[in-house]
């Protein structure tokens, strides 16, 4: 059998609960509920953490390596060498390799990555109808991403031609055009593809055609049933720039503007997604293509007193994942413990390639029939915040301006995460049994902040300038 064509879409602040086939009753998502109806959807993928506020960016350096959140370089601005991206492995496997949208990863690794592009966006952030979005250049050789900004402002350039950019498009259109293009015009004949579309979409500033803001009334948008107007304690992130984006403390009425916002640019995506799709149709490709609809990290949007996703709770760390097409059961959930960077050697799988010497994630090929899965998820935010969950228990540490702060949930009785049970008699085993694995963490994936944590859970003492930023 030939190799099958993998197209990949990945959204940027898309909360794992914001498919309506999965749970959301307030969100319209036809496409996504068609791809969840016809393929496999994980609802326990979860990325690793962040090292840094911007945590999409090394979400996006793990998710194209294979490689834990402590063993990418620094905190994902650049991809080494030595580890061999999906793009990069694909292509000397033979395919023929696309990319389009944002990229947050350096310049050399996407030139390593892709034969072909457009409409790239070098870049964490920035106005959708006003993208400064570079052309493809086979020679890998682009402007730093600071010039890019510069010179465009609010005009681009493509080729010889330059043209006012603000208004014409917005950047889940440019990026759909583009992949519309590859499919339909320069796709080779010859080769599978994988053809990667990154989103900037649901991320801030909130913009969408007034059309898909239309399918939402804030007065029919539930609050969030975890809503709080403050965060109980300071988790050591509460001024960061994302948490600035609604006034402190929370109220409702902000909250139910801020959420169709949200949701209506995710339902504008998800028409975006619906016209590649039916390029890919038009393209004779479809029956031998798997499609996979993935989110680089969630976002609070009011949830336990937050905004943003700087934090280790269910809505910051979870993600969608879906995967349909050819040998990929419809129709199915799994709850396999899993992450985002477990998606290369799952492509890998599916492939028939070995997978990178440099990846050390796992396949989510055994999870498909219903086998395999982690045992448990290690998270970690910054040098400040570490969390684990076996599935059932979810344990938080935090350890901010010489406080520490505790926190056991019981994600089965308790999803929101609202009941902190560390105090609880009857919940010692399970505290002491999640701190264990914390601390095998340290040794294990070499936690840089290891050393301070270790003496924390043993109650040793250590000087707290001892903790450094990662």
């Amino acid at each position: 059998m030939s190799r099958p064509n993998i197209l990949f879409f990945l959204t940027d602040d898309q909360r794992f609960d914001t498919i309506h086939a999965l749970g959301n009753r307030r969100i319209h998502t036809p496409l996504l509920d068609r791809l969840v109806g016809g393929g496999t959807a994980f609802t326990r993928a979860a990325i690793m953490g962040g090292s840094c506020p911007a945590v999409c960016m090394p979400s996006r350096a793990m998710l194209h390596t294979g490689r834990g959140l402590f063993h990418i370089d620094r905190q994902g601005q650049s991809v080494p060498g030595e580890h061999v991206l999906l793009g990069e492995h694909f292509r000397r496997a033979g395919y023929a390799t696309f990319g389009t949208g944002k990229w947050h990863n350096g310049l050399a690794a996407y030139a390593r990555s892709f034969r072909d592009g457009g409409e790239i966006f070098f870049g964490g952030m920035n106005d959708h109808w006003n993208m400064p979005a570079c052309d493809f250049r086979p020679e890998g050789q682009y402007p730093p991403p600071r010039e890019v900004h510069a010179r465009f402002g609010a005009v681009r350039v493509r080729g010889n031609q330059r043209y006012d950019h603000f208004g014409r498009k917005h950047s889940s259109d440019l990026f759909c055009d583009e992949a519309i293009d590859f499919l339909l015009r320069r796709r080779p004949a010859d080769r599978p593809l994988l053809a990667y579309v990154s989103f900037m979409a649901p991320h801030d500033p909130r913009e969408m055609p007034a059309e898909f803001l239309g399918l939402y009334d804030p007065s029919r948008i539930d609050l969030p049933g975890n809503f709080l107007p403050a965060h109980p304690f300071d988790n050591g992130e509460l001024t960061v720039r994302d948490e600035l984006l609604a006034a402190m403390p929370r109220t409702g009425e902000e909250i139910r503007r801020h959420l169709p916002d949200y949701y209506a640019m995710i339902s504008h995506l998800d028409a975006g997604i619906a016209r590649v799709l039916a390029a890919l149709a038009e393209s004779g490709q479809a029956d031998r293509t798997i499609v996979v609809l993935a989110g680089d990290n969630g976002l609070a949007v009011g949830q336990h007193g937050l905004m943003g996703k700087q934090n280790l709770y269910e809505h910051s760390v979870r993600v969608p994942l879906v995967l349909a097409g050819p040998d990929i059961p419809p129709a199915t959930r799994r709850d396999a413990l899993c992450y985002l960077h477990d998606l290369l050697p799952t492509f890998c799988d599916l492939a028939g390639l070995a997978a990178p010497g440099s990846c050390e994630s796992r396949s989510l090929a055994p999870c498909l029939g219903g086998a395999g899965g982690r045992d448990v998820l290690h998270f970690a935010y910054r040098h400040f915040q570490r969390a684990v969950t076996d599935g059932r228990h979810k344990l938080i540490e935090y350890a901010v301006n010489g406080r520490r702060t505790t926190q056991l949930l019981d994600l089965a009785a308790d999803p929101l995460e609202m009941r902190d049970l560390s105090a609880e008699p009857a919940q010692a085993e399970t505290l002491a049994r999640l701190r264990a694995q914390l601390v095998h963490w340290r040794t294990e994936l070499a936690d840089p902040c290891g050393e301070f944590w270790e003496a924390m859970w043993s109650n040793r003492p250590l000087k707290w300038p001892a903790l450094e930023e990662n």
